[in-house]
């Protein structure tokens, strides 16, 4: 990594900062984010976005704070709130593209649009003018959508849509006019074909932004810039750098001019992939996200889960092949405009042969993109793998393949843009609402293939963690997870009982039919991991899954058929006596252990390396799905409750109510915040004894790993006691399997002849050894410190 500063984060609560919760609101959290052991606010992006956006990722004027926010004032509000709370700000920025669904309320896509060219933004904008007039994909997909055109007050209208006149180019009939503009509207179906402007994925209400101009670079960034040198932002998130041409160059810009900042990156690796040692702090956590959550699976079920996925669906499906033709279709169908402008800088190729060989290079590529110095390996794995599944391409696969070398062939700097958006949209958008083998494992960050996380390659993972990237965001949920980490946590019991959930699942389907079994399976997973979920969101849940999987009906072209049965299936949960009851049987079957796996992913989750992050509500039990589920009003007046009461001295049971998991958060995150340096280390603390696999430990001591950037393998055995100078982190994993084998039965930690205090019961523990069945018989989990760094916490 490079280098940095130090740090000043101790952990951050994500707000989803928006109309109806604006910056007033949020400042009056800042009281209770302080009495959770929270250290910043972690806000959604707050300059001005398109007019009613509920995520402010459609920026249209970098200029100011959205006044559907409250605007300036009410941020300088926010800010004093939070410093009289003792908190700090960490906010999200979008450099990658801006809004442009409604182009008056974008005043630089406005002025592109009248002036073409000669806009003084036209160099703002990712546009290909090369190929003639701007392309918007605004109109009816019918012959004669331009007879709906009108113009009133000086602007030519599509129905609610509004757009500018060019000077001297206003008189005659609104189709004349039209055709006289620096752009042509064109049907909704054109705009995955034909774009002439470089969009977010698939979505052409957001268009690129050329930030590697310094002057649009400057512009754009002005404001949030000012924010930070004037102390008011104490970190930076920044949204999708895989779109943009020369990511590298870009965040070193920004540490330039933010140089005191905590930056984080939301950068997806691959499983096993290293971050570039770019000039930022770390990444927003996905890969930890997928380490954590896989503790709590049982690899053991693997094969369980493959069969069944055969027998419910009549094929053996392999998740190589299905990735690579997810992403073979988002290349050549969603992002097919984006392909089109690739395979034009490769002249010297027929323009189909140029298609396909870029089409198959980026459907076979490992990673979302390669950077120095590992992109020429994921190229050469890339190539290796297009020649095999198409070797009549061989000679093209070879001429592109040498021009995507170099550095600085526009062909080579264009197609990593490219193919971070194939893994995107093939992958995380196509092939997790495909592929439904165990849908815990389809997440963000994570990879299906790979089922579960043993605890030896956890350790190996947290401990590289805090010797590279100890100031990385860690996560579970986010406002782009598929599904909140308690259903996941609840999903990952059912790899524990792998046979009576394949005899369950295999007769609701067989009772109600749904012509795509690989989704119907998907959809009875996720009703139990979220059960009992209010019937319109499982509703529009199922809607947006099946349309996104793009297999029986699709955003494109919706099947009212398909999406009748489907939505009946749904319906049939709540409706048919003998179904609802053995599904809501099931679901409070599996939940204690649930509970268990979530109060255990969580305590990991805060207590191992990197600056923790909580997402709005989820210090309670939360059963959200995908976006925009996971955006539901939060009810901060029952947490503030709890806590109060927790605060009052109550010491809760692992049950609905949710306030086990409230006192796993604000312990954790209290120990951290005033007592910085038990968490300066990483060491692994085994257990010994008949249940020793059930027990995932760790030491964060700094001494316990040879000093504060330790970890394995610097002269401290991991067979070493606790060490009393860190805090210890014990939780639970597989919890069926461990009452199944009779529970804890003699097994123990060795403690070193310390005296510890678990911060969460207030029970004191000394002597050589500490045996689980004490320290683990009220909560599933446990933290242990110095008793003298525990009274603040409790």
């Amino acid at each position: 990594m490079s280098d940095t500063p130090t740090c000043r984060v101790g952990s951050t609560y994500r707000v989803q900062v928006r109309p109806g919760f604006d910056l007033d609101t949020t400042a009056g959290l800042a009281g209770y984010l302080a009495d959770l052991g929270v250290t910043h606010l972690y806000s959604a992006p707050l300059l001005t976005a398109t007019p009613g956006s509920q995520h402010g990722y459609d920026v249209v004027d970098h200029r100011a704070v959205n006044p559907e926010l409250g605007g300036e004032a009410a941020r300088v509000r926010l800010v004093r709130a939070l410093r009289a709370a003792g908190l700090g700000l960490v906010v999200d920025i979008v450099p990658n593209h801006a809004g442009v669904a409604r182009p008056a309320a974008n005043p630089a896509w406005w002025d592109v649009l009248r002036r073409g060219r000669d806009s003084a933004y036209a160099r703002w904008f990712d546009i290909d003018w090369d190929r003639g007039r701007l392309l918007l994909p605004v109109l009816a997909d019918t012959p004669d959508a331009l007879d709906d055109l009108t113009i009133a007050d000086g602007e030519l209208r599509y129905h609610e849509h509004r757009f500018p006149i060019a000077d001297d180019t206003g008189d005659g009939s609104p189709r004349q006019v039209h055709d006289r503009q620096h752009y042509e509207l064109v049907s909704w179906r054109r705009g995955d074909r034909e774009l002439t402007y470089r969009r977010f994925f698939a979505v052409a209400d957001l268009a690129g932004l050329r930030v590697e101009d310094p002057e649009v670079f400057a512009a754009t960034h002005a404001e949030v810039l000012r924010w930070a040198a004037a102390g008011e932002v104490d970190g930076i998130r920044v949204d999708h750098p895989d779109g943009l041409r020369d990511p590298a160059g870009y965040l070193a810009r920004l540490r330039a001019a933010a140089p005191q900042a905590w930056l984080l990156v939301e950068k997806i690796l691959e499983y096993g992939e290293e971050l570039p040692d770019w000039p930022v702090d770390g990444t927003t956590g996905y890969d930890a996200l997928a380490a954590v959550g896989g503790l709590f699976v049982d690899g053991a079920a693997e094969a369980d889960f493959t069969a069944l996925d055969a027998r419910l669906t009549g094929r053996h499906t392999s998740w190589q092949d299905l990735t690579h033709a997810t992403k073979l279709e988002a290349a050549t169908r969603l992002l097919a405009a984006e392909l089109t402008r690739l395979a034009a800088l490769a002249p010297e190729l027929a323009p189909d042969e140029a298609r396909a060989a870029l089409a198959e290079l980026a459907a076979c590529f490992p990673v979302y993109r390669g950077y120095p110095p590992h992109g020429a390996r994921h190229l050469a794995a890339a190539r290796a793998e297009a020649g095999r599944r198409r070797p009549d391409l061989a000679p093209a696969l070879d001429a592109v393949t040498r021009r995507l070398r170099d550095p600085d062939d526009e062909l080579g700097v264009r197609f990593p843009q490219l193919s971070g958006a194939v893994m995107a949209k093939g992958v995380e958008d196509t092939a997790y609402y495909r592929w439904s083998r165990f849908v815990a494992l389809n997440e963000v960050g994570g990879s299906p293939a790979h089922f579960g996380t043993p605890p030896a390659e956890f350790h190996r993972f947290a401990a590289a963690r805090q010797v590279r990237w100890p100031a990385a965001m860690t996560t579970l949920s986010t406002h782009d997870t598929k599904r909140g980490e308690d259903v996941r946590a609840r999903l990952a019991v059912l790899s524990e009982l792998p046979g009576r959930w394949a005899e369950r699942v295999t007769r609701w389907t067989a009772a109600a039919p749904l012509p795509d079994p690989a989704f119907a399976h998907l959809l009875w997973q996720t009703a139990v991991g979220a059960w009992p979920i209010e019937r319109e969101r499982l509703h529009a849940y199922a809607e947006k899954a099946a349309r996104e999987a793009s297999v029986a009906t699709s955003w494109a072209d919706p099947d009212p058929g398909f999406e009748r049965a489907m939505h009946a299936l749904v319906d049939r949960m709540y409706d048919d006596p003998e179904l609802h009851a053995e599904l809501t049987a099931f679901a409070a079957e599996i939940t204690p252990a649930g509970w268990s796996n979530s109060l255990g992913q969580k305590l990991v989750q805060l207590a191992m390396p990197g600056v923790p992050d909580t997402y709005q509500g989820t210090e309670l039990w939360d059963n959200s799905l995908v976006d925009p589920d996971n955006r539901r009003p939060v009810d901060f007046g029952v947490r503030r409750e709890k806590l109060a009461r927790l605060d009052a001295g109550l010491r809760p049971a692992v049950d609905a109510s949710g306030a086990a998991k409230l006192l796993v958060v604000s312990r954790t995150l209290r120990l951290r915040r005033d007592h910085p340096e038990l968490f300066a280390g990483y060491r692994p603390v085994p257990a010994h004894g008949p249940a020793a696999a059930h027990v995932v430990a760790f030491d964060r001591g700094a001494s316990a790993a040879g000093g504060a950037g330790g970890g394995l393998g610097r002269g401290v055995s991991p067979r070493a006691g606790l060490h009393p100078a860190g805090a210890v982190a014990v939780a639970t994993r597989l919890p069926l399997r461990l009452a199944r084998a009779g529970g804890w039965r003699g097994t123990r930690l060795s403690l070193g002849g310390h005296t510890v205090t678990d911060v969460f019961t207030g029970r004191v523990y000394s002597g050589s050894e500490l045996l689980l069945d004490d320290l683990l018989d009220t909560l599933p989990v446990a933290l242990l410190a110095p008793a003298d760094s525990v009274e603040a916490a409790a």
